[in-house]
């Protein structure tokens, strides 16, 4: 048995498939290679979660709630070991890691305690002889497609619920990051085999989830493009589908936020949200609208804090910013920046490697000038890049923010209530952050507007796209209706007579 190996059915199984390198992209060096699955093998996970679940699925609540726990346990305990691998396949700092991985088990732990919440509602009946119920129930089997940036908490975002509402699941990480996702079967080992099963694999593998007659519902995170394909793929069967997808999420610096203190936070504020995890997050905030009241100030003190940046060796204390998961995901914003300053922008600060010997650095770029109808302005960046741009009013900074295709995330500071209260209205995305960036929530869905996204991942949000709707109609007395035929003897007909 390998790390590498494939979980099916509650095996380890080599994948038989082409093997699939595995880049450091701090040292740029192969790691590892993973088989991938074959056709026959992802064909036996899904029936391994078929057989499974006709189990899984009448488990008893509190049973399934004292697994899921179980498995929030084993995720803390290797912590250090699951965070460590990520941030050498994925180049994300190992603090944001260890971050990550309590995430994990705090939603596990979330899941395990709404999963045994409720299964319904009891709904007012007709008459008083009868019931009337509201039952929810598992789908089946859930494909679970998951991209490189947090691979194991966007895919623990879809497990825990699936498998909280009785579910069964088959699992595909990206190419790019698949270690640690194998390395999460060790975690799961106590839950009934085939419950669970991890397959690896491209863009072929993950075609084949979305279109397997076996497969109930695909949960996708990734970029429009491919959201497409899997929602087109799961209409053509009407399977059921849950999209979470690309952003270009706005960050609006009201008038108010003056003062040197408040200036400063929000600042700091949005340069984290800019470049966390090297601006590899869907939720990055790639628009800023400043009020150009404050613009200046605030410019000048964004660039003194992205200057302060510590760039270098994710695995080691005092990195800020890491590398970017691969040469051509770096490519894609050097060619973003380079047209937006070939139309008028101007980088302030950044760009470039950062003066790193090894590694898909690009230093972490503050940008002015950049026209509206730019990409750095209108499509997903996906890296280490804020364009900053003043707007006269509120109203010129709303209409910018939802000027995109996008809605997944804004982000707001200021510090009155009313413009407070107006963003929280008008602003068209899935979540709305009121002076403090990015920060999750289990309890509050999470998801987007317009081609962001269709569904919500957490909450109980969450936990219902995962289940069916159910209505039950129990008549206690069995009894002739006196409506049923024959209709010559519901009396008088209503002619005026």
């Amino acid at each position: 048995m390998s790390d590498h190996d494939l979980l099916i059915g509650g095996e380890r199984v080599a994948g038989g498939g082409s093997p699939l390198a595995v880049e450091n992209p701090f040292t740029t060096e192969t790691i590892a290679e993973v088989p991938s699955a074959t056709a026959e093998q992802l064909d036996a996970a899904v029936a391994a979660a078929r057989e499974a679940f006709s189990g899984w699925s009448v488990t008893p609540a509190g049973e399934r709630c004292e697994m899921l726990h179980e498995v929030a346990r084993r995720l803390r305990e290797e912590q250090e070991a699951l965070a460590r691998t990520m941030t050498l396949e994925g180049g994300k700092p190992l603090v944001e890691n260890r971050d990550e991985i309590d995430w994990c088990a705090a939603c596990f732990d979330y899941y395990a305690e709404i999963g045994r919440d409720s299964a319904g509602r009891v709904i007012p009946p007709i008459e008083s002889s009868q019931v009337a119920l509201v039952v929810k129930e598992p789908m089946g089997v859930v494909g679970c497609i998951v991209p490189w940036n947090y691979p194991l908490l966007l895919l623990i975002w879809k497990v825990a619920p699936a498998l909280a509402a009785g579910n069964t699941v088959v699992c595909k990480p990206s190419e790019i990051t698949p270690l640690s996702t194998l390395q999460l079967a060790g975690c799961l080992d106590h839950l009934p085999a085939g419950v669970v099963n991890l397959v690896t694999g491209a863009g072929e593998v993950g075609a084949a989830i979305s279109e397997h007659d076996g497969i109930d519902c695909v949960a996708f995170t990734g970029s429009v493009a491919t959201g497409k394909r899997v929602a087109s793929a799961c209409a053509s069967r009407l399977a059921r589908v849950n999209l979470e997808m690309g952003g270009k999420d706005p960050f609006i610096v009201c008038a108010d936020m003056a003062g040197a203190e408040s200036l400063e936070i929000a600042a700091r504020g949005g340069a984290w949200a800019a470049f966390l995890n090297a601006g590899q997050v869907c939720t990055s905030s790639e628009r800023f609208y400043v009020m150009e009241d404050v613009y200046d100030d605030y410019v000048s003190t964004f660039v003194a804090h992205t200057e302060s940046l510590v760039l270098g060796d994710p695995l080691e204390v005092g990195t800020d910013v890491g590398p970017m998961v691969s040469a051509p995901q770096r490519q894609k914003v050097v060619d973003q920046v380079e047209a937006a300053v070939g139309a008028g922008a101007e980088i302030l600060v950044g760009g470039g490697d950062g003066g790193q010997a090894t590694g898909h650095f690009f230093a972490p770029a503050v940008v002015t000038g950049a026209p509206a109808e730019t990409d750095l302005l209108r499509e997903e960046t996906f890296g280490p890049v804020a364009p900053i741009v003043p707007v006269k009013s509120l109203d010129e900074a709303i209409a910018l923010a939802n000027g995109t295709k996008f809605g997944l995330g804004a982000n707001v500071y200021t510090g009155d209530l009313k413009s407070a209260v107006r963003c929280m209205r008008e602003l068209r995305a899935g979540t709305v952050w009121i002076n403090d960036p990015l920060t999750d929530n289990d309890a509050g869905p999470f998801g987007g507007f317009k081609q962001s996204g269709i569904g919500r991942e957490l909450g109980r949000e969450g936990l219902e796209a995962f289940q069916e709707t159910k209505h039950v109609h129990m008549e206690t007395e069995i009894e002739r209706k006196e409506w049923w035929y024959p209709y010559s003897e519901y009396g008088p007909t209503q002619t005026g007579e």
